[in-house]
């Protein structure tokens, strides 16, 4: 069984991390839990990584969604949706994501439904479509821009 931490050993633990790569107060309230740390102690940490810009939520979200739409290639409604699962407030998540152009999320999203529609069998452009469209719905883009890059997806029926 693992010996308490005080809060000055969780402190240094959390601000090792936090420097080594970027966290979440989310993560870092849970991370506190995890290990048992009372909430006003565990508040005070909070407090002190936030005021001295370890943990920066606005940082980690424009981080987050430019790695998450680049490397995972998922949409707006994906990321929005795991940075609220990290516990990060629904300013800097709307702040974070309107920094994304809709051409960005066009540049990530054509070259998936061309690809996509090359896999796909269907019977008629209808089902066609409605299949591109769950695909890039089930990646987290919103239907406007599903609607853009369609057009240029090529039929071949």
């Amino acid at each position: 069984m693992m010996q308490q931490l005080s809060e000055q050993q969780a402190l240094q633990r959390l601000a090792a991390a936090c420097a080594k790569a970027e966290h979440s107060s989310g993560e870092i309230r849970q991370k506190l839990r995890q290990w048992n740390i009372p909430s006003d102690e565990a508040e005070r940490i909070v407090d002190y990584l936030l005021s001295n810009r370890y943990v920066d939520d606005s940082r980690y979200a424009s981080l987050f969604v430019r790695e998450k739409l680049r490397f995972n290639k998922w949409g707006r409604r994906k990321i929005d949706e795991a940075l609220r699962l990290k516990g990060v407030d629904s300013q800097a998540r709307e702040e974070a994501l309107a920094d994304i152009a809709d051409e960005e999320y066009i540049e990530v999203l054509a070259p998936m439904l061309t690809a996509k529609a090359k896999t796909i069998t269907a019977r008629s452009n209808y089902e066609w479509s409605c299949k591109l469209i769950k695909f890039a719905l089930s990646r987290g883009f919103d239907m406007d821009i599903i609607r853009r890059c369609l057009p240029d997806v090529d039929l071949d029926f």
